[in-house]
């Protein structure tokens, strides 16, 4: 299998060729690529559950998370979402996702920002708090997608070791899907993870020209 990178770079380089071929050429390109891409959908014959990494400094981890929430109710899987460090879901995204209160089950385990508790041994046991509720519904079959929530802000802040949390995850099931969310992963759980993506942030509204908060977007 192709790395993201060389295949990020193959596609670059494809589409700086197709620009410049007639249309018999880019029908026989594209016909050659069809045939390459099927090859590699039939040799991917694993099916397995995935530890799926969000990190970053970019807006969006969470989000892209919820994306996969909802395919996974869309499917009639249970899903099961505990928030680390933040004090509350969002009303839009709660109203949203109550259409699935039967597939559903969302805890909201922390009391805020950190700059907002400013008590750090309550916040470790918040997080030690929200850690044994998500291994709960790591062990429970019936689960087939978990949302740690920020919970790798939780692990960079030293709330919880990586140790305990990879140990953890052994525990999950064959066929069921992890996901943890925050900045500042660490190395451990990255190399442990199946899928990792990295949120790049280049440009911020809030940073750069003092836009506050807007709902659709931030809430």
């Amino acid at each position: 299998m192709e790395s993201q990178e060389n295949w990020d770079s193959s596609c670059d380089a494809g589409i700086n060729e197709t620009s410049t071929l007639n249309s018999e050429q880019y029908k026989k390109k594209m016909q050659r690529r069809k045939e390459i891409q099927e090859k590699r959908t039939s040799q991917a014959s694993l099916n397995k559950g995935l530890i799926i990494v969000h990190t970053g400094n970019g807006k969006g981890k969470t989000t892209a998370a919820l994306g996969m929430v909802l395919r996974s109710l869309g499917h009639g899987y249970k899903v099961a979402i505990i928030q680390f460090i933040k004090g509350a879901w969002e009303p839009s995204e709660k109203k949203a996702f109550s259409l699935w209160q039967d597939q559903l089950e969302f805890h909201a385990m922390g009391k805020g920002f950190t700059w907002e508790t400013q008590d750090h041994s309550h916040d470790t046991k918040q997080a030690l708090e929200a850690w044994c509720k998500g291994l709960e519904y790591i062990r429970n079959p019936e689960f087939k997608l978990v949302l740690l929530d920020e919970i790798n802000v939780a692990l960079k802040l030293g709330y919880l070791k990586v140790e305990t949390i990879l140990a953890g995850l052994e525990e999950k099931n064959a066929n069921d899907h992890i996901i943890l969310t925050g900045r500042g992963a660490p190395k451990g759980l990255i190399e442990k993870a199946d899928l990792v993506t990295e949120m790049s942030l280049l440009k911020h509204p809030f940073q750069e020209q003092g836009i506050k908060a807007q709902p659709g977007i931030e809430f």
